[in-house]
């Protein structure tokens, strides 16, 4: 048997992080071998059995969990009839202290290698985002070169009835009202290749129409070519805007792609809008610092700590500035409760490096998840263990944000989530905000209650935040993609 100590990781359940890569560190872990240098091998049924697999998990945790203290050892395997349950019983104690909210998990090393170097995933290429008081269901991002994009389903079309097809049609509404939000993800089906649905729809004009989409396999762009960065223009003021869907692979040639845009035009403001990055690789996270820290090459970006047993694995991520880094005087980070894990390390590493009235949270607090895990392989059973093992703290020692960020940074400008304008248009609720914290206009701060737009009796939300009334729509045990990418299906 042979574990690899791959890329550390963090996210709103998974924040993943390549050994080494971008903040000038390198991790003190063994570098994992590239998943592309051989397949994976067919499980044995002894070596792979449910038995043999628990014992495993076990021995890992023992060695590698953040919360040695908060272990409860004596969990019968016997008594589980999956990896995860068992996994579930044995971090309990920590779950109940939230401090451990389902971070630890078994998932798939092909699965999972295919997301973060490729953005691989299956589905109808939407993310989707519930009303708690209306019980309806909205589009609140589409992907591009995937299905529903491709028939115009778009950013705040609502979804009305759902079926197998036509005559099997359920309303939304009756579905929310007898199951929740886990009725309508069951009725969406699964999310492999060829999973057919029927709906009708109502897109952000008011139009209703009845339409079939065919789950397929796609690619997540992580920076949208339609809205993922431009220059936007404030009463003659250039402002850098950057979408960020999540830390992957992908994202780092996107990235640089942007920041030298905003070199050019001379562009010192920023708004980063992270509003549903559930996390990804802390390499990417430390990139996107370096493009913002020209000036601070050498100086640290962020810093994870483990176990006091394995302190030896302590490392420091330094900026070390790119061809394209820029040195922003100003940065508005856009965000929500899917906001976590890698988005926060970004914006919490940023924050010793600016002057406080420069920097702002903007929209809504952020998730809450001050740690990381590693993922520990075993190759012959396709199991990859991500195990919470590490804590994440800025230069100036903060960590420990689980409530979220929004009392820790220095402005805070409460907005809602605008689905009746598209991401980076202006005139959207969020970026609005951000722009005129910006430009010195004043705002509401967040104080501490998370805010978003309420959908009103007509086809689009009304634009008056309230307490939260729309949240993303997540399966209870999500995928790594949808731990990621929250909401998407």
């Amino acid at each position: 048997m042979q574990t690899s100590k791959t890329a550390l990781a963090l996210a709103c359940a998974a924040m993943l992080t390549s050994c080494g890569g971008g903040g000038g560190a390198t991790a003190n872990a063994p570098t994992p071998t590239p998943s592309s240098t051989a397949p994976t091998p067919t499980p044995s049924v002894a070596q792979c059995s449910l038995s043999d697999r628990q014992d495993w998990t076990l021995a890992q945790l023992e060695e590698w969990y953040l919360f040695p203290n908060l272990f409860n050892a004596s969990a019968n395997p016997a008594s589980y009839g999956t990896v995860q349950d068992y996994i579930d019983a044995l971090v309990k104690p920590a779950r109940d202290a939230s401090v451990d909210r389902y971070f630890t998990y078994i998932t798939s090393i092909e699965e999972e290698n295919a997301f973060f170097e490729q953005g691989a995933t299956a589905g109808f290429g939407i993310r989707l985002g519930y009303d708690t008081s209306a019980n309806r269901v909205f589009v609140i991002e589409a992907f591009e070169d995937a299905p529903a994009l491709g028939q115009n389903v778009d950013r705040g079309t609502e979804l009305l009835s759902i079926g197998t097809s036509e005559a099997t049609l359920q309303t939304v509404s009756s579905l929310m009202l007898t199951g929740g939000p886990f009725a309508v993800i069951d009725a969406l089906g699964p999310d492999t290749p060829g999973t057919s649905r029927t709906f009708i729809v109502r897109d952000s004009g008011g139009v209703e129409r009845t339409l079939t989409l065919v789950k397929a396999d796609y690619a997540i762009d992580p920076v949208s070519d339609r809205y993922g960065f431009k220059i936007v223009d404030d009463g003659g003021k250039k402002v850098g805007y950057l979408n960020l869907r999540t830390f992957i692979d992908t994202a780092a040639t996107d990235l640089r792609t942007a920041f030298q845009a905003f070199q050019a035009a001379g562009v010192t403001e920023l708004v980063i809008d992270l509003r549903y990055n559930g996390g990804g690789l802390i390499s990417v996270a430390a990139l996107m610092g370096d493009l913002m820290g020209k000036d601070h090459a050498g100086e640290v970006f962020s810093t994870i700590a483990f176990r006091d047993s394995k302190s030896f694995e302590n490392e420091d991520y330094l900026f070390v500035p790119r061809a394209a880094s820029i040195q922003p005087t100003k940065i508005a980070f856009i965000a929500t409760g899917s906001s976590a894990s890698a988005s926060e390390m970004l914006i919490n590493g940023m924050q010793p490096y600016l002057a406080s009235d420069s920097m702002a949270l903007i929209g809504e607090n952020t998730y809450g998840k001050p740690v990381g895990q590693i993922a520990l392989d075993r190759a012959a059973c396709d199991d990859r263990l991500r195990v919470l093992a590490f804590k994440v703290e800025n230069a100036d020692g903060l960590g420990e944000y689980y409530e979220g960020l929004a009392d820790t940074v220095p402005n805070t400008c409460r907005a809602l989530d605008d689905i009746s304008e598209q991401l980076g248009d202006p005139n959207e609720a969020m970026l609005a905000t951000a722009l005129d914290f910006l430009a010195g206009r004043s705002c509401t701060a967040i104080a501490g209650v998370t805010e978003t737009a309420t959908a009103s009796a007509t086809p689009i939300p009304v634009r008056t935040p309230t307490r939260a009334t729309r949240e993303i729509l997540q399966r209870e045990r999500p995928n790594t993609v949808q731990r990621n990418v929250p909401g998407i299906f």
